[in-house]
């Protein structure tokens, strides 16, 4: 009889052992435990530990309440601006709510996943290529609204959405190689151009001081030839000094002595031009010679006989050095009759 009572004890306290070791669960930190007694939800939310459940009755599901990186596959869309363009994502969530998580919804995390592609197409369509690009933080903000209207319903809270990359097709990126090589090129032109500016200025300037002093640009003529001269496999061609000329001619000339102030100015003779000689042999004048034929035996005038043959004082005689006789003419040139 005792024998009886002790197996009956033993086989009691396997049975408890076994009931104990099937209906105590142990819960993590990080986790949250929801029980369903014959289907129903029973009780609050079981908290991190140690717990206890019906084996045969209660069934325990756990939810994780870290946050879950899930990444969005890339989804082709068109822009705003008619381009056509691939966009990832990567969407953080954490379960806020166990309860509705299990009870709302199949799966929660396909259903984000779900969500988060749809929203980003939608947000492709509604933006410029231009945003995509470089206003990123606004789209992912729109986009975090879209997807965490839903999924407050299903016990989930969207901590943070990012776009990742922008896939674009091999003619815009080359199109926007170009822009951004044309807009850089612009930039630098425009530096150039200022940079002349101010150098012609400051030359300007530098021209402005070196013309008061010829010695300052013989010394950055100097300056020059001595940075050319650095290069010893370059021939260098110098100019000869104007300057120099100059000083030479100015030392070959004769030094005048200083004329006392007591001596008189000296008058320089200038000789006379000479006279062109007349012709020895005119010839004859045709009128001249008739008016001689008709008036051969012209008296001269009775007052002044001698003095038509008398030479005139302070005039030169005729030509041939002889001078007027006395019935012929002064101006006959021919030559006298032979004696």
């Amino acid at each position: 009889m005792l024998e009886s009572l002790v197996i009956v004890a033993v086989a009691l306290a396997c049975c408890a052992l076994v009931y104990a070791a099937t209906a105590a669960r142990v819960i993590k930190q990080y986790e949250r435990g929801v029980v369903f007694r014959l289907g129903r939800l029973h009780g609050g939310i079981r908290g991190p530990g140690f717990t206890m459940i019906l084996p045969a009755v209660d069934r325990l599901r756990k939810v994780n309440m870290q946050i879950v990186t899930m990444p969005v596959p890339a989804q082709e869309g068109i822009t705003r601006d008619n381009v056509t363009v691939r966009v990832d994502a990567v969407v953080y969530f954490r379960v806020v709510e166990a309860a509705d998580a299990i009870i709302q919804v199949e799966d929660y995390r396909f259903a984000v996943s779900q969500m988060a592609q749809t929203s980003l197409r939608s947000i492709i369509g509604k933006s410029d290529l231009d945003d995509l690009l470089s206003n990123r933080e606004k789209l992912n903000q729109g986009l975090e609204l879209m997807i965490d209207s839903p999924a407050i319903g299903w016990g989930v809270q969207i901590d943070r959405v990012e776009i990742k990359d922008v896939s674009l097709p091999e003619a815009m990126k080359r199109s926007m190689a170009r822009q951004a090589e044309a807009d850089r090129e612009r930039r630098a032109r425009v530096i150039n151009a200022d940079a002349e500016l101010q150098a012609s200025k400051k030359l300007a300037q530098a021209a402005g001081v070196m013309s008061q002093e010829p010695a300052a640009l013989q010394l950055r003529l100097l300056q020059t030839v001595v940075a050319v001269a650095a290069e010893k496999n370059s021939t260098l061609v110098l100019p000869f000094p104007v300057e120099l000329l100059r000083f030479l001619e100015r030392a070959q000339q004769p030094a005048r002595p200083p004329r006392p102030p007591d001596e008189p100015l000296q008058r320089l003779d200038v000789p006379d031009t000479p006279d062109p000689e007349p012709d020895p042999d005119p010839a004859p004048d045709p009128a001249l010679e008739a008016s001689e034929t008709d008036e051969p035996n012209r008296a001269l005038d009775a007052s002044e006989p001698e003095e038509r043959g008398r030479p005139v004082p302070g005039l030169a005689p005729a030509s041939g050095g002889r001078t007027a006789e006395p019935g012929r003419p002064r101006n006959d040139r021919r030559p006298p009759p032979a004696a």
